[in-house]
């Protein structure tokens, strides 16, 4: 979705949600600007969609890694490893920060991973169920790998996704 969409469909028509694919992730939050505050003034949820990115923040940095559905640039590469050595600081798999990160906010209601096999239907659940602790989101916002202003789970050990 082009940025700035979602304010105009909602000035147009009253909606109860959208599907958002790859515009709230690990890799981007623009959508805090303008999107995510109307939903939220608006009481519209938000499903995401692509929460990888069309693939590299499941794969982690690795040769023909996809971003946004094209080979990842360079320096796409080199951020996905900056936030990847974080999350190993943290003993958090990339895939479940990047599963979990959208659910800090207040109007995302759920994330659709996609899975094309079995095995990874249960490496998604994994993901979601990993616990992270709130010193890996600082850690990003304090590395200038996350907005300073991105809403993150809170940490909780029965569901390390639901919001603070």
């Amino acid at each position: 979705m082009t940025l700035g969409a979602i304010p105009r469909f909602l000035d147009a028509v009253p909606l109860d949600f959208f599907l958002l694919a790859m515009r709230y992730t690990l890799m981007e939050q623009d959508t805090l600007d303008e999107e995510l505050p109307r939903c939220a003034a608006d009481g519209v949820g938000i499903v995401i969609g692509a929460a990888f990115n069309s693939g590299i923040l499941a794969t982690g940095p690795v040769q023909g890694a996809k971003y946004n559905y094209e080979d990842a640039t360079p320096e796409v590469v080199e951020k996905v490893g900056r936030i990847q050595t974080v999350c190993a600081r943290h003993n958090v798999p990339l895939p479940a920060a990047a599963l979990q990160f959208p659910l800090g906010h207040p109007s995302v209601a759920s994330v659709i991973p996609g899975a094309f096999k079995p095995e990874q239907i249960s490496a998604s659940v994994d993901a979601f169920r990993h616990p992270i602790p709130p010193s890996l989101w600082a850690e990003l916002k304090s590395e200038g790998l996350l907005r300073a202003d991105a809403p993150t789970p809170r940490d909780d050990s029965r569901d390390s996704c639901r919001p603070s």
